[in-house]
């Protein structure tokens, strides 16, 4: 198939990290690495939430689908990346690339949706303790969570609807480690403004609601914690709430300097270290950060571990 005498591409291949072959095994252990710990981290800490039925709160059913997310965000990207350190040809399909670029997306606006709705969660329970059961509902907590997947599923569908407008011609190599929407919008013949406006307004409109309701929520936090009288209460409070604050600053971070600032569609130098940040190191980070310093999710690990051996001599 033809179109204005260049063939369309139906297939891409991603640059990579780099072309030395002597740097090439080292990364692949380092991402082997990351890939591993970030799944074992992830998925035991969701088996943690599971089988102790004391972790079955809103905060941990949060958590618990958070670490669900990170988990679809490295099997969505990390795998190719691995299987690209020793492939010759690196290509990626068109359909791959839809696929892959749908199922990232998903994960990270589920993501945004939950990190906002764990903010509330931390809100009301420190600013309104004795109100929390019935603010913080079983019922409102499925209601959020179910809404965070509906969140992530419909900007994934609209973005990857209007990556069907699009026709590549010429250049079919992505300066990418996967495959992104915007390196696509670079190499598209099709001019992408309607791409490109509708993921500013989309992906804005969410980053603008979720960040505001985070920042709004540790605002009131803070207040709080400084009008605490006890100092080990506020000490421990203002611990926990640092840990969450740090993981949502570094996340939301990397996805605004990916896709809000004004010239990220034209410019693809930066592209690399930001989607490292959100698709790899905060997904590797989030099970350490939100359960490793959690006194309650330690308790119960070590009381599943005690429990082994006796169950084994059974």
């Amino acid at each position: 198939m033809t179109e204005d005498n260049h063939s369309l591409t139906t297939e891409f291949i991603l640059i990579g990290f780099t072309y030395n072959p002597e740097l090439k095994p080292l990364l692949f252990v380092v991402f082997l690495a990351i890939y591993l710990i970030t799944m074992v981290g992830n998925l035991g800490l969701l088996a943690l939430i599971f089988m102790d039925r004391r972790l079955h709160t809103p905060m941990y059913i949060f958590l618990g689908n958070l670490a669900l997310m990170d988990s679809c965000c490295s099997c969505t990207i990390t795998p190719k990346v691995l299987q690209n350190f020793f492939s010759e040809d690196r290509i990626i399909s068109l359909n791959e690339c839809i696929a892959q670029f749908y199922f990232l997306c998903f994960a990270e606006t589920t993501d945004c949706f939950l990190l906002a709705a764990m903010a509330y969660d931390r809100y009301v329970a420190i600013c309104s303790p004795l109100q929390y059961h019935t603010r913080m509902s079983k019922t409102l907590c499925i209601q959020m969570t179910t809404g965070a997947y509906i969140a992530g599923n419909l900007q994934s569908v609209i973005h990857v609807g209007l990556l069907f407008r699009l026709t590549f011609c010429g250049s079919h190599e992505i300066n990418h480690f996967f495959c992104d929407v915007l390196p696509l919008y670079r190499l598209s013949c099709v001019d992408p403004f309607i791409n490109e406006l509708v993921m500013l307004i989309v992906s804005g409109s969410i980053q603008i609601f979720t960040i505001t309701t985070v920042l709004i929520s540790y605002l009131y936090i803070l207040f709080t914690i400084f009008q605490m009288k006890s100092k080990e209460g506020s000490g421990k409070a203002l611990s926990t709430c640092a840990s969450h604050f740090l993981s949502v600053s570094i996340y939301y971070g990397s996805i605004l300097f990916m896709y809000v600032r004004p010239s990220t569609f034209k410019e693809g130098k930066n592209d690399i270290p930001g989607a490292v940040s959100y698709t790899l190191v905060i997904p590797l980070l989030n099970p350490f950060i939100y359960s490793l310093r959690n006194k309650e999710v330690i308790n119960v690990m070590k009381k599943i571990l005690k429990s082994r051996p006796s169950n084994i001599l059974k």
